[in-house]
């Protein structure tokens, strides 16, 4: 006797659930094809009355719209006279969105009737049409593929017996439905994380539970955490993952010692961030007796003690990135590892991977070597230890012992640094200065962007902004680490001047988008500058030269924008492109395997083919890259968040004051201010400017009154006073000071 089918629609009033998803899909199957209603609902196994009068009633609607045809009395097909597409969703905040397709040029505009249930990202099929009017294209979604999260981070409001999550993300338009079984002991007014289950055709809003309770808005801690979490981003390890660390093998022993080239006697120190706790890049120097120089980049070797297929290894790749906010680092890996036994702390043995060069006074690789090492580090330095060195000593023949001031020393007094230290820290600075001198000739383009900091109280408040810049002891330690991802990715990647189409993970930059090029050319013209688009090496000339010319002036950090929206995102992958931004035709990731996953892979691919190993297979590889890029861009994102946060955070305490800012974007609904004094952006509502009513001119980039004719436009030096600050949507609102 066979199974009775399991009847999914039996009782009377039941909605069925996604009728027009699945009636898309059973049509879309095979285009050739008609169906009557009868045979819908039995591939949907509707067998009541009610569920099939939707299947009909739900027929008439799409047929009434054009989007499925009547071909013969009661058979239906998909209308392939209307154009369908499969693309991306990007919502915008005002509850609009844009079609993302390979079929068109130019993005599709989506009116907020027309989104059909799609969210930000979501994976959606689109029909595609000329609105009568304007003739311009519009597109209605009639199926979504995938979504691209379900997970919200928001503020519960709760009523009796349900509640809503207001989402803090601006582009999720809907607020998310939580009966009284789903709260997960959350109270009104707590900001938690709600997972969507479902989304009933007949409702607006999406239904789901409460999986995480953060704590009150508000609170540093929570605030931090939704960051997090609203980009995907776990903030502890579990468990079994924290034991596993714990119960790695992490003696050094004489037979791990004999596999590897001993350079423990070679002078070998870091240079690192005054407050770091990681240290996975270590540099030796030793003066070779034919006046060169050998050069050891030692990179922590991570692939030792992470071994594919285990826990560790399996979260790891999981993060694929630790991420740096504002007041804290969410690590790749635990701390037992990060900060522990991968560490290259001074005074200690370490397993390393290095990168071994011989290098002349030119700074020309005469020689060059790769491998698993043991290195032992004489000396840290924190970067500013390092320039204080390279600014006040002058490299001769008989380098004195120097003696650190004690306001920037690492450990809060004075000690000597010998003078083979000395000396070994100006020689590098000689060679990094020419390796970075050719690379600007060669085309690289120089980002020298200034970073925002805080000074933070022991509760995390922001009490201070500082600004950092890059100096010589930065670059000096960006340049060999630089050298060694591009010398390995050469070696593994290019065999007698050809690709040797061995598997091996690149970092690749594309060349500038020419559309943003010319965006950025309209643009920069009202302020008096050029580039020159050519040709790719009078791109990269002109966009160095116009960041050398907009250095320390009002419009430097817009402009800086600017220029590093025209550039393509690097990501990382198998295909090698080269890289545009660094013009190195071969670049991987070596240098950060505690901090990032693809240099861990790197790191196992490179130790695969020096043991003579034959090349694997690329596609896994490429869906890592994949994940890999997907990661950092959501890691990047949230450290942004946290310091939208943070800055916002900061003016709640200086609302009384009147700053001095430009004018760093221009919208129908507003102008927007950076603060020259901490670079905090807020935005001046054209309705809060009551001197004159403003009408947005798109072409002149400017706001312009209609009685006075005054501009406000795009770079205009302004005054502004803090009208409202917003830390759940980290938005800041100005009113601005007319003169």
């Amino acid at each position: 006797m066979t199974k009775k089918k399991k009847k999914i629609y039996k009782k009377k009033g039941k909605v069925v659930k996604d009728l027009t998803k699945n009636i898309f899909r059973i049509l879309n199957e095979d285009s050739s094809k008609f169906f009557n209603y009868k045979q819908i609902a039995s591939k949907l196994k509707i067998e009541d009355t009610d569920g099939k009068n939707q299947v009909i009633k739900k027929l008439a609607e799409l047929t009434a719209t054009k989007k499925i045809k009547e071909v013969d009395r009661g058979k239906f097909q998909i209308n392939e006279d209307r154009k369908y597409s499969i693309g991306t969703l990007d919502v915008t905040s005002n509850g609009n969105g844009y079609f993302i397709t390979d079929d068109y040029e130019n993005d599709v505009f989506i009116p907020n009737i027309n989104l059909g249930k799609g969210l930000h990202g979501d994976v959606v099929r689109a029909y595609v049409y000329k609105r009568k009017r304007s003739n311009k294209l519009e597109a209605d979604v009639v199926e979504i593929i995938e979504r691209a999260k379900t997970e919200f981070v928001g503020v519960l409001q709760k009523n009796k017996n349900f509640g809503f999550v207001i989402c803090d993300n601006h582009k999720m338009y809907a607020d998310i439905f939580i009966s009284e079984n789903k709260m997960n002991g959350a109270e009104h007014g707590d900001k938690v994380q709600a997972t969507i289950q479902d989304w009933p055709e007949n409702s607006k809003n999406p239904f789901g539970k409460i999986t995480t309770v953060l704590g009150k808005p508000g609170d540093h801690n929570t605030e931090m955490h939704s960051i997090l979490l609203e980009y995907d981003l776990p903030y502890e390890f579990e468990p079994e993952v924290e034991k596993e660390a714990q119960n790695l093998p992490i003696e050094i022993t004489k037979e791990e010692i004999g596999k590897r080239r001993d350079m423990r006697k070679d002078l070998t120190f870091t240079i690192d961030p005054k407050d770091a706790k990681d240290f996975d890049d270590a540099l030796s120097f030793t003066k070779l007796e034919n006046g060169n120089f050998e050069v050891g980049i030692h990179i922590a070797d991570v692939s030792h003690y992470l071994q594919p297929k285990t826990i560790l290894d399996d979260e790891a790749y999981e993060r694929a990135t630790s991420v740096y906010l504002v007041d804290r680092v969410v690590p790749m890996l635990p701390e037992m590892l990060s900060n522990g036994v991968c560490s290259l702390r001074p005074n200690e043995e370490k397993l390393t991977f290095s990168a071994v060069f011989e290098i002349n006074q030119k700074a020309q690789i005469v020689n060059e070597w790769f491998g698993r090492t043991v290195t032992y580090s004489d000396q840290r330095f924190a970067y500013e230890e390092a320039q204080d060195i390279i600014e006040n000593v002058t490299l001769s023949d008989d380098v004195q012992p120097y003696t650190m001031p004690v306001d920037i020393s690492i450990i809060d007094e004075e000690y000597t640094v010998t003078p083979e230290v000395v000396e070994a820290t100006l020689q590098l600075d000689k060679l990094a200065k020419i390796l970075r001198k050719k690379r600007m000739k060669q085309g690289a383009i120089s980002f020298d962007r200034v970073e925002v900091k805080f000074n933070l109280d022991e509760e995390a408040n922001p009490v201070g902004v500082f600004f950092k810049t890059s100096k010589d002891a930065n670059k000096l330690i960006e340049e060999f680490m630089l050298l060694a991802n591009r010398k390995v990715a050469e070696f593994i990647g290019r065999s007698k001047g050809k690709p040797s189409g061995k598997t091996f993970i690149y970092r690749v930059h594309d060349e500038p988008n020419e559309e943003k090029l010319a965006s950025l050319e309209n643009i920069i013209g009202k302020f008096g500058y050029k580039i020159d688009t050519t040709t790719k090496a009078s791109t990269s000339d002109s966009l160095n030269q116009l960041l050398s010319d907009v250095n320390g002036k009002a419009e430097s950090n817009m402009i800086e924008t600017l220029a590093i929206r025209t550039m393509s995102k690097a990501v990382y992958t198998t295909k090698n492109i080269g890289h545009y931004g660094l013009a190195f035709d071969y670049y991987s990731h070596f240098t950060s395997p505690i901090r990032r996953y693809p240099d861990v892979m790197t790191h196992r691919l490179l130790q695969h083919y020096l043991d003579g190993g034959e090349t694997p297979k690329a596609d896994p590889y490429e869906e890592k890259c994949k994940h890999s890029s997907h990661r950092e861009e959501l890691a990047s994102k949230a450290e942004r968040s946290s310091i939208k946060y943070m800055q916002v955070k900061y003016m709640q305490d200086h609302k009384d004051e009147v700053f001095d800012g430009v004018i760093t974007g221009v919208t129908e609904w507003g102008i927007y201010v950076e603060i020259t004094a901490n670079k905090c952006e807020g935005m001046v509502r054209i309705r809060d400017i009551k001197s004159d009513y403003y009408i947005f001119d798109e072409k002149q980039y400017a706001i312009i009154g209609q009685s006075t004719k005054n501009m406000y436009q795009l770079g205009d030096d302004v005054k502004v006073q803090v009208k409202k600050t917003d830390l759940e949507r980290k938005h800041l609102d100005f009113n601005l000071i007319e003169e």
